[in-house]
């Protein structure tokens, strides 16, 4: 008896744990009324700060639009790009939202919805470089100083594909950029949506972009490794925002439009 007792308990601390399983992001957020993400809002135009205070931007819009579908309020959890998966991990928010791209590294310890963008690394030089700098190739050489955001697959990729240059990491982007119109880096690595911008809103004239991406780089959302159920939600929530024509307008809205520039500093 004692046996079938102790069996018989131990199956109902599996099932416990297995329903507190099921209970994942998605659930949790519609059971609170609010969808809680984390983001680092320098990456221009995903997520930023405009001269309000407010966070905007193309992947901040998406989440407007999940926030909708859910029925919840979004709340956004500003972070450096460091604490996202701590935060993460540490239940602050539901899921990360921050430009992140799906790699297999990442995935070890997220899970990744579909990808809702797919990106490049480009480079910002000076202008002094453009004759005698054409691609990332060409940087890999003692000689020349590599500006990258800490964290970031731009980092990644300047560690492997430029390795014989010097890096110098930086907290957010626009100080990367910095460095190289202050003549402390010779080039900026980081996604191609950024740069195309950056040359024109930081450049004061002075940089050149090259702008044909050499990495693939899927853009997608992170959640707690396990949570399938929010994982199927999102997903199926891309694919018909997607068919509906409701990403088209938000896209166009931030990569084909320019009037949101006047927003940010």
């Amino acid at each position: 008896m004692k046996r079938f007792l102790s069996m018989l308990l131990l199956g109902v601390v599996v099932l416990t744990h297995a329903c507190a399983l099921q209970a994942g992001a998605i659930d949790d957020a519609v059971k609170r009324g609010t969808l809680k993400v984390g983001t680092n809002p320098t990456y221009i135009p995903f997520e930023m700060t405009n001269k309000r205070g407010e966070i905007i931007g193309f992947e901040i819009d998406l989440l407007r639009e999940m926030s909708r579908a859910l029925g919840v309020k979004l709340e956004l959890v500003s972070s450096s790009y460091a604490e996202l998966l701590p935060g993460l991990l540490a239940n602050k928010f539901d899921l990360i939202a921050s430009g992140m791209t799906l790699t297999q590294q990442r995935n070890l310890r997220l899970n990744f919805s579909d990808a809702f963008i797919v990106v490049g690394q480009t480079l910002l030089i000076p202008l002094a470089l453009g004759g005698k700098v054409q691609g990332f190739e060409d940087l890999n050489e003692a000689g020349y100083r590599i500006a990258a955001k800490a964290g970031t697959t731009g980092e990644i990729v300047a560690r492997k594909m430029m390795g014989a240059a010097q890096l110098s990491t930086y907290a957010n982007e626009e100080e990367g950029v910095r460095a190289v119109l202050e003549g402390k880096a010779d080039a900026f690595v980081h996604d191609a949506p950024y740069n195309l911008v950056a040359v024109n809103k930081l450049g004061d004239g002075k940089l050149l972009c090259l702008d044909q991406p050499f990495t693939y780089e899927p853009l997608a959302f992170g959640l707690k490794k396990g949570d399938h159920d929010s994982l199927n939600w999102i997903n199926h929530f891309l694919h018909q925002i997607a068919e509906d024509g409701t990403y088209d307008r938000i896209h166009d809205q931030w990569f084909k439009a320019s009037d949101w520039l006047a927003e940010i500093d």
